[in-house]
């Protein structure tokens, strides 16, 4: 059995993808995910361990049965939960679509569902409930939206300190998941 201890990135990219020249760099959920990684860059104690580096990179040119989708499941597969970037940007691509349908009902992995255009907690928050502009996003992504219920979620703003304390957090860690849910920290 491999080692969970990467963190799956899962955000919306439009296709076909190509991280050469501007296109990736353009794609603002893709910036999202770079941040995480120049946050570990600058500072090597930052609780992230990015899936993505623990393969070999594809590019959208390949084939999606052959190639594509099996490195997306080998990668889900060696991972300890999925950060998942969600916004009024976020588009039900086929990769999203098989990366969280994967993490969560064939794996079971706990999310992070991190919303990029919010940065405190209580920007997402509504008498200690998320606002209802937030659970709108979800339909952005019906497989997430339909199958959340069976795994831990916890909501947080794009926020260094929160999602430090999230990757850290052994309630969404595969291993030592909590009952599956919808969470929030309260401060």
């Amino acid at each position: 059995m491999a080692y969970k201890n990467g963190n799956y990135c899962a955000f919306y990219v439009s296709e076909p993808f190509s991280e050469t020249i501007l296109g990736a760099h353009a794609t603002k959920d893709f910036v999202y995910y770079n941040l995480l990684r120049s946050w570990k860059g600058k500072d090597l104690s930052f609780p992230f361990n990015d899936s993505h580096n623990k393969t070999y990179n594809v590019r959208d040119s390949s084939n999606w049965e052959l190639t594509l989708k099996p490195r997306l499941r080998e990668r889900l597969r060696n991972s300890k939960n999925v950060i998942l970037f969600l916004s009024e940007r976020t588009i039900n691509s086929r990769a999203l679509r098989e990366e969280i349908d994967y993490g969560i009902n064939l794996l079971g992995l706990p999310i992070i569902v991190v919303y990029p255009d919010y940065n405190t907690q209580e920007s997402i928050l509504q008498n200690g409930s998320l606002k209802q502009v937030i659970k709108n996003l979800w339909s952005n992504l019906p497989v997430f939206r339909d199958s959340m219920s069976k795994v831990p979620t916890l909501h947080i703003p794009m926020n260094k300190h929160l999602i430090t304390r999230s990757l850290q957090d052994s309630d969404f860690m595969i291993n030592t998941k909590t009952t599956p849910d919808m969470y929030i920290y309260r401060n």
